[in-house]
């Protein structure tokens, strides 16, 4: 996809010219098959006729059983992994390498704030997105001398993630009342700080979890 120029009015955050690839919103491309990221990438360059600039991961899964630890199933646990990590790894292992050097490069993963909370129920989901954190973190130093940044975008609970993972009214209503804000987080939460740190005015944040 192009990046909107009318995501920001201020000229620091212009993204005007900018191909960005988003993933993890419908398929679930990025969640196992190294080749289809590949034939991701490769058809974003043909269609833009241009490296990507911006690569945005946000494949994320949660176990709607909410399971101890002593009650995960293996199959649950590498779905878990297998969507949330290796889905993210694949990305940034291609992006790593098709991304524009240069300056104006940038990718950005996305974690949870239950990595810093451990609240039981959730061992698999937050185990594999501190594991996103981290290889984030140690990309952003690989890439040294490549103007590329690496952040990690950790929201509170989302509306849509709740709703995908089946949480129960009981559920989201617990997510609420953990909020400092009384609520849900909804995409327009969150979709500013992805383009602040996909724009000009992100360049000097680098590897950091936000």
């Amino acid at each position: 996809m192009a990046a909107d120029s009318n995501a920001s009015s201020s000229s620091t955050l212009s993204l005007q010219d900018r191909v960005a690839i988003v993933t993890g919103a419908s398929r679930g491309i990025d969640v196992s098959d190294p080749d289809q990221v590949e034939a991701l990438f490769n058809a974003a360059e043909e269609a833009f006729l241009a490296q990507p600039h911006i690569v945005v991961t946000t494949a994320g899964i949660l176990d709607p059983k909410y399971p101890s630890i002593a009650e995960t199933t293996i199959e649950d646990f590498d779905k878990a992994f297998g969507v949330n990590t290796k889905g993210t790894f694949l990305c940034c292992k291609e992006a790593s390498k098709r991304v524009k050097r240069g300056g104006g490069g940038r990718i950005i993963t996305f974690s949870s704030s239950l990595t810093a909370v451990y609240r039981p129920g959730y061992g698999a989901y937050t185990a594999s997105k501190a594991a996103v954190e981290a290889m984030t973190k140690i990309l952003a130093k690989e890439l040294k001398g490549t103007s590329i940044t690496a952040n990690c975008v950790a929201p509170g609970p989302i509306a849509t993630e709740l709703f995908f993972a089946g949480a129960t009214e009981e559920k989201i209503q617990a997510a609420i009342n953990a909020s400092p804000m009384e609520r849900i987080g909804e995409p327009k939460d969150v979709a500013p700080l992805v383009g602040f740190l996909a724009g000009d005015g992100g360049e000097w944040v680098n590897g950091q979890i936000i």
